[in-house]
């Protein structure tokens, strides 16, 4: 027994068929040059769509300007309650913040921000309750797209049950 464990320490020793270093850089100079002229899949999904994306990105970069938003149109819900939808709302925005805000508009009748329940920490998303439905017409037309806290509000109608349901 003590041959054969000395026999497979002595065969280490020697390299124990592996390849010496000078195979290995060659393998992996052959297996570089592999990898150069075959491409990715996602370098042929790329190549197959066109790269769309860095056509644009070159055209912005060589004018020089930051592309503008185009002004966001409120979800196709129509206004049928006073209750109204808040989105993209700050973190940082309180209910005495929305109430100011809306009571410009009309009468607030209530204004409730979205908050997880083990940290009250917001959602980013309120409803504003108003007291009638024109004036939460006029609202949504008034406040959406309004920069309000360094945040541009999405204002629309609230899905009513019968929505949700669905």
């Amino acid at each position: 027994m003590n041959s054969y464990s000395s026999g497979r320490r002595s065969r280490r020793s020697r390299g124990g068929g592996r390849r010496s270093r000078g195979n290995h850089e060659r393998f992996r100079g052959q297996q570089g040059a592999a990898k150069t002229q075959k491409k990715t899949f996602w370098q042929r999904v790329a190549e197959f769509f066109g790269n769309g994306g860095e056509k644009k990105k070159t055209a912005q970069a060589r004018n020089g300007a930051q592309p503008s938003r185009p002004a966001r149109k409120p979800e196709q819900i129509e206004v049928t309650s006073p209750r109204l939808y808040v989105g993209n709302l700050s973190f940082d925005a309180t209910e005495s913040d929305l109430f100011e805000l809306f009571n410009g508009v009309g009468h607030v009748q209530n204004a409730e921000v979205v908050s997880y329940r083990h940290n009250q920490r917001s959602k980013g998303f309120a409803f504003v309750q108003m007291q009638t439905i024109e004036e939460a017409k006029r609202a949504v037309e008034e406040l959406h797209d309004k920069e309000f806290l360094g945040r541009r509000l999405v204002v629309s109608g609230a899905k009513s049950d019968q929505h949700q349901a669905r």
